[in-house]
C-alpha cells in the first residue's frame, strides 16, 4: 500500500474516532511520529499510550482503517481530498494551533496545495442578522482588499448574513475563497447556500473545508469546533457585526488568542448587532475599520488605489439618453440615499419633493442598474460594491 494513501487512511480514522479531542490526537501523532505510525504500534504500546480506560483504544484496529479506505474511495470519487496534519497541502498556518484538527476534509476544483499556498489569509465573520449597514460594508470591504497589491484568501463559514455575503463579494471581485462548514463534506449547510457552495467548489483556488466526517449533522457544538478553523487559517480576522456572545465575536476571540490581528467594523452604539464589536474595540482586542480603503495596508496587503469618481457624475453618465429632468432626479433620489441610509421611498418623497410615482420608478431603475438596494421594507442604501469607486 502506498505510505501517503495509508498516512491519510490512518489520519480520517483518527479524526472519526477522536476528531472532538483533536489535542489528544495530536499527542497520539507526535508521539508515535506520524497517524500510520500510531496504527503500527503494538498492542502493548498503544494500551500504554492510551492508558487503561480509554474509551478510544479498542478504535485503533485494522476494522476501522477498512471503514475509512470505503469512505475515502467514496469521497475521492466525488471530487474530494483529504489532507492530514504533517502531510502535503495541510494549511502551515493552521497548524500552528494546539488544537488544530488531525485532518481535513476539502472539496475544491485545485488541489489543497494550491488552495492553501503561502499567502495573507483573511477571515470575514458575523452575525446572521445582517443589516444594511453590515452588508454594505463588508462589500466595501471586500472590494478594497481586491484592488490591494496582494491578493489574498477570503475564509468564512458559509453561514446566513456576513459569511455568505463575504463569500459572494469575493467571487465578485476575483478573489479565492474558502467557506469553512459545520456538517460532514458530503453536506452543505444552511442548503440554501448549495448554489454558492457548488460555485465556490468548482472555482480554482476556492475550496469547502471541514474536519467532520460524512454524515456529521449541524448540532449546535459543531458550530463552535468550526469557529476555531476558520481563526486557525487566517492571518487576519474581521468581526463586521455580531452580538457580544454570537459567534462571530467567539471566533474573533478565538483569533486573538491564537496571537492573530483582529479588526472590527465599529457600529452604532444602540444597536445590538454591532455591540461584539463595539465590546472587543473597548477592550482593545481589535482595531477599529474606519476607512475600507486603509484596511489594506492595515493588513499588510499593500495600499490601494482609490479610484475617485463622483457618484452624480456616473449618474448623469449612465442615464444621459434618458433627459434632463430623469438625470437630476435619479441623482438627488442617490444623493439622498448616500446620506440617508435606509430611507423608504416615502421619506425620499418629503425629503426631495419628487413624486412618490417618480421616485418609486427612479428606485427600481437604479436598484435594476446595481446602483442602490432595496430590502423587502424598501429601506434603500447605495450598493457596496460601486461605493468604493464613488469619492
Amino acid at each position: 500500500m502506498d505510505q501517503t494513501y495509508y498516512e491519510t487512511l490512518c489520519a480520517i480514522t483518527l479524526v472519526r474516532v477522536m476528531g472532538y479531542e483533536p489535542a489528544a490526537a495530536r499527542r497520539l501523532i507526535s508521539t508515535f511520529g506520524s497517524p500510520g505510525a500510531v496504527f503500527s504500534q503494538s498492542p502493548s504500546a498503544l494500551d500504554e499510550a492510551f492508558g487503561p480506560f480509554s474509551k478510544y483504544r479498542a478504535s485503533i484496529c485494522e476494522q476501522e482503517l477498512e471503514l475509512s479506505a470505503k469512505e475515502f474511495e467514496a469521497l475521492a470519487r466525488d471530487g474530494c481530498s483529504f489532507v492530514y496534519t504533517g502531510g502535503p497541502g495541510y494549511p502551515p498556518l493552521l497548524e500552528e494551533c494546539p488544537d488544530a484538527p488531525v485532518g481535513l476534509y476539502v472539496r475544491a476544483g485545485s488541489p489543497p496545495e494550491d488552495v492553501f499556498a503561502p499567502r495573507r489569509a483573511i477571515s470575514i465573520v458575523g452575525t446572521r442578522d445582517i443589516s444594511p449597514y453590515g452588508k454594505e460594508w463588508t462589500e466595501k470591504i471586500v472590494a478594497s482588499i481586491s484592488r490591494a497589491p496582494a491578493k489574498p484568501l477570503i475564509v468564512s463559514g458559509l453561514a446566513i448574513g456576513v459569511d455568505v455575503t463575504a463569500h459572494a463579494a469575493a467571487l465578485e471581485c476575483g478573489l479565492p475563497t474558502v467557506g469553512v462548514i459545520p456538517v460532514g463534506i458530503d453536506s452543505v449547510y444552511p442548503l440554501r447556500h448549495r448554489g454558492i457552495a457548488e460555485l465556490m467548489a468548482a472555482t480554482p483556488g476556492c475550496a469547502l473545508v471541514t474536519d467532520f466526517p460524512p454524515g456529521t449533522s449541524p448540532v449546535a457544538f459543531n458550530f463552535l469546533r468550526r469557529n476555531r478553523i476558520i481563526a486557525g487559517l487566517s492571518h487576519a480576522t474581521i468581526l463586521a457585526e455580531s452580538k457580544t456572545k454570537g459567534g462571530g465575536t467567539m471566533t474573533a476571540r478565538l483569533a486573538a488568542g491564537y496571537g492573530r490581528e483582529v479588526f472590527c467594523l465599529p457600529g452604532r452604539i444602540d444597536d445590538v448587532r454591532s455591540a461584539g464589536c463595539n465590546l472587543l474595540i473597548r477592550e482593545q482586542l481589535a482595531e477599529p475599520i474606519t476607512s475600507p480603503d486603509g484596511i489594506a495596508a492595515q493588513l499588510g496587503l499593500g495600499s490601494t488605489r482609490k479610484t475617485v469618481a463622483a457618484l452624480e457624475d456616473i449618474i448623469r453618465a449612465s442615464y444621459s439618453g434618458a433627459g434632463d429632468l430623469i438625470c437630476k432626479q435619479l441623482t438627488a433620489i442617490a444623493l439622498f440615499i448616500r446620506k440617508n441610509r435606509g430611507a423608504t421611498p416615502d421619506e425620499i418623497c418629503r425629503a426631495t419633493g419628487i413624486s412618490y410615482g417618480d421616485v418609486s420608478a427612479a428606485c427600481s431603475l437604479l436598484e435594476s442598474d446595481g446602483f442602490i438596494n432595496m430590502d423587502l421594507l424598501q429601506r434603500c442604501t447605495i450598493d457596496g460594491k460601486k461605493a468604493y469607486l464613488c469619492g
